[in-house]
């Protein structure tokens, strides 16, 4: 920001602090430029259903959502969720160790038309989406841990120890035109402890203050650099960081029953159906919210099974566009595997499973899904199936602690489903991200390290996903 437009904001904030409300309400361009720079906090870009161009921010202004120009024209945008501090919920923490989630900002929208071509705010210019996108970084499981349950406290001050930031801006020189991020944004759940050198001073809980140090401050280039798909995570059901999911990142419309303010409603607000967002006219990425999946299997009469198979169906839907290479993308790993020290591979997500094989049986995903994309697990994971099942790629390596590498060599016949048999698998248990270049009519997918150095390269081709190195992928 230039010293002029820096007094001009500080001016601003002044004369909105010292005098009425009033006077922080302009629809005068250059008067709103100060005023949004003064008090918005993080704006950003997101793609919603069939490719709704939603520009989204948080404000601290007390009264009136920013000015965004769309192709040189000021839109005010539309109040999301208001500022406040609703009251405690029950979290997935004991309530001596939770508290009540403070938003000192509001959330503020507005959907941009087809074909927008240039966005800004407060004077910074906002990414804008490609008709088509040649390069998507995808990346997930990028927040800091704090979790007293498990007696998890990262080091979110140390790069080394939590490199999400470090990610972020090597993603963004890579010049994406879209990023793809599959889930957990948020895990500062409980307080540091005073004995803990390394997260000292972080802020916790679900408020504003832990998602503007979990996500929005660290990828702050990246959301610079690119509009984003989103993709809920675990981390971002009610019970856990839902509220702020809500307010800021969800792409259906906000309201009181969808706010996981109040418990009686997460039957309601942690589930979304899923949607497509086009890369391009000859490929599609199928987002499908699987927050609140459990680990068991589930049977056809529970509710959560009537549901997820409901949206199964929906997604099939989705993936019978003729002509399309479909990518599914869900946190949970369903033909992928969680690592177990000491033992063989845990396979795919139990209760993801039982609704996909009761529906497909033996396919698990509706016919038209190519590629499976994933978080959850933290490690990268690239799998080829002899079998008719589409490739899998598990790319959680964002941020949050590691988990254990798989072991290596693989073991023969150790597969992630029934009938889902594994004929090569690429893997790391390192820090870093996935980069997806369009290549003629595939795509090319190459893992990276958190600093962008190349660890292996795979092509996509319809199912089958070939990669140049397989096993174990030394950083």
């Amino acid at each position: 920001m230039s010293q002029p437009l820096r007094n001009m904001s500080l001016l601003a904030a002044a004369v909105c602090g010292a005098f009425a409300v009033a006077a922080c309400n302009s629809d005068d361009p250059a008067t709103d430029a100060a005023i949004t720079d003064a008090y918005v906090k993080a704006a950003w870009v997101e793609m919603g259903p069939d490719n709704a161009i939603l520009v989204r921010a948080a404000s601290s202004h007390p009264s009136q959502c920013p000015l965004v120009e769309i192709d040189g024209q000021g839109r005010r945008m539309s109040l999301r969720a208001a500022a406040g501090t609703p009251a405690q919920r029950t979290t997935a923490s004991p309530a001596e160790d939770a508290k009540a989630s403070v938003f000192p900002v509001s959330s503020c929208e507005i959907t941009a038309p087809a074909g927008t071509t240039r966005l800004s705010i407060g004077g910074h210019a906002l990414p804008v989406p490609k008709a088509n996108p040649q390069r998507v970084v995808i990346l997930a499981d990028t927040g800091c841990r704090m979790k007293k349950a498990d007696n998890a406290w990262q080091a979110c001050s140390d790069a080394s120890a939590w490199p999400f930031e470090t990610i972020a801006k090597a993603a963004a020189a890579l010049k994406p035109d879209l990023v793809l991020h599959i889930g957990d944004y948020h895990y500062r759940e409980n307080a540091c402890p005073p004995d803990v050198a390394g997260c000292q001073g972080s802020p916790w809980g679900y408020g504003w203050d832990t998602w503007e140090a979990d996500l929005f401050k660290p990828a702050a280039k990246l959301l610079a650099a690119a509009p984003w798909v989103m993709v809920r995570g675990n981390h971002e059901e009610c019970a856990r960081g839902g509220q702020g999911w809500q307010r800021f990142l969800d792409t259906s419309a906000f309201s009181a029953a969808r706010s996981c303010d109040d418990p009686a409603n997460d039957g309601i607000a942690n589930y979304t159906d899923p949607y497509a967002v086009s890369i391009g006219g000859d490929t599609q990425v199928i987002v499908f919210d699987s927050a609140k999946t459990g680990k068991t299997a589930l049977r056809s009469t529970d509710a959560q099974f009537i549901t997820y198979q409901a949206q199964f169906r929906k997604a099939a839907d989705l993936a019978a566009r003729p002509g399309v290479n479909s990518l599914w993308a869900n946190h949970h790993p369903i033909l992928a595997f969680a690592p177990i020290a000491g033992a063989a591979p845990a396979g795919g997500n139990a209760a993801l499973l039982s609704v996909g094989d009761a529906t497909y049986p033996t396919a698990y995903y509706p016919a038209g899904i190519k590629l499976a994309i994933h978080g959850h697990v933290h490690d990268f994971q690239a799998i080829n199936f002899s079998s008719n099942h589409p490739a899998a790629i598990v790319s959680g390596n964002g941020g949050d602690n590691l988990d254990v590498n798989l072991p290596d060599p693989f073991p023969a016949n150790t597969n992630p489903a029934p009938g889902a048999v594994v004929d090569a698998i690429s893997h790391t248990s390192t820090f870093g991200f996935l980069v997806m270049d369009r290549s003629g009519s595939n795509w090319v997918y190459k893992a990276m390290t958190k600093d962008g150095k190349l660890l292996a390269t795979c092509t996509q081709s319809g199912q089958r996903l070939l990669c140049d190195k397989t096993g174990y992928l030394a950083p």
